[in-house]
């Protein structure tokens, strides 16, 4: 044992003693005030009780004694803390009401109840502050987003108003134009997806249908996209029946499908799978695309993350596709996930519960 835990040691004997002593005394207080008083007391009505009984009176004026003594320095010692944690209290919620976040309340030894409590508001103040860095994120990403086509639009537009450009350049500006215009449509569409998913009063329509012939479908529909990049596209799709809103979920198969063949290059190759597992439906979509770094693997089903802004913007997107992938599959009681590595592609996962069987 060292010195510090050595004097450590010694000083909780101390605490330890002083405390025995002090009960001791207090003890003997109380006994020697209800005796005393109760000496007084026979004398002042000349009573003289039996030696049993009056031991017994004294016993009962001592623990009565004691009581109100222990409920007075109760009060004196913990009002003016009970006082002090309802004021911070107060004014703890007050400012977070007004916005300020950064509110965090710490009292030495207080009682439980209230350490309950204050716990309680530095977790919701905790909470709030980074919903609000969220939220500040949010408006950043969303206004940069926005800026970013709408000064293409304006700057091409000016230079359309120079008479002497050529036939082709003109062209040119105006596919550029055309293309930031769907840009910008495609994200406040996808900004008014979010913002209705989120407030839960989008509108839900489960029925039971073939996921398999949905995906066959949208697969054939992407193929002016894999067939342009050259790329081999290969399903494998077990019949499978879910109960889900066939529109909403489209719009993840959609998003999943795009991407791979947005970041796989020229002849790479993308297999679709779907397979009926243990009462759920998998869904995995593996690509030889450009892959994601392990440490990023979790931020890019975040609003507006890109895991390569610079490429992205080259080849598009605004980074919510994948966020309301995960939404729409988290409402519908699935998970999604996703395995890659650099240079080597990478294989999202989707589950889903399959539907019962009709009777």
């Amino acid at each position: 044992m060292n010195i510090k835990n050595k004097l450590k040691f010694v000083w909780k004997v101390i605490v330890k003693i002083a405390q025995i002593c002090f009960g001791i005394a207090f003890i003997s207080g109380c006994w020697t005030v209800a005796y005393f008083f109760s000496y007084w007391l026979y004398n002042r009505i000349d009573w003289h009780p039996h030696h049993y009984v009056g031991q017994l009176i004294n016993m009962l004026a001592a623990l009565f004694i004691m009581g109100l003594m222990i409920q007075l320095i109760g009060w004196l010692f913990f009002h003016k803390k009970q006082k002090e944690v309802s004021n911070s209290l107060k004014d703890a919620l007050r400012r977070i009401s007004q916005g300020d976040f950064k509110v965090r309340l710490s009292f030495v030894r207080t009682d439980p109840r209230y350490q309950e409590i204050l716990d309680e508001v530095n977790l919701m103040a905790d909470g709030l502050e980074k919903l609000e860095a969220l939220r500040q994120e949010f408006i950043s990403d969303v206004s940069h987003e926005i800026q970013t086509p709408l000064t293409s639009i304006s700057g091409f537009a000016r230079a359309l108003q120079n008479e002497s450009l050529d036939v082709d350049t003109r062209n040119k500006y105006l596919r550029i134009i055309e293309g930031e215009s769907t840009r910008l449509s495609k994200l406040s569409e996808n900004l008014l997806r979010l913002a209705s998913l989120d407030s839960e009063k989008h509108p839900f329509e489960p029925k039971r249908y073939r996921l398999d012939r949905q995906l066959g479908t949208l697969v054939l529909s992407c193929e002016p996209q894999w067939v342009g990049k050259s790329i081999e596209l290969n399903a494998d799709l077990d019949d499978v029946y879910v109960e889900a809103d066939e529109d909403l979920l489209s719009q993840v198969w959609i998003n999943l499908i795009s991407n791979s063949i947005k970041f796989t290059p020229e002849g790479g190759q993308i297999d679709i799978t779907l397979r009926h597992k243990d009462g759920l439906a998998e869904f995995r979509i593996q690509d030889t695309g450009i892959g994601i770094a392990e440490e990023q693997q979790q931020q890019i089903f975040e609003r507006f993350f890109k895991a390569d802004k610079a490429r992205s913007r080259k080849i598009g997107g605004s980074g919510l596709g994948l966020s309301l992938v995960k939404k729409i599959v988290e409402m519908h009681h699935g998970t999604v996930a996703v395995e890659s590595e650099i240079g080597k592609g990478s294989v999202f996962i989707v589950t889903l519960p399959v539907a019962l069987p009709q009777l």
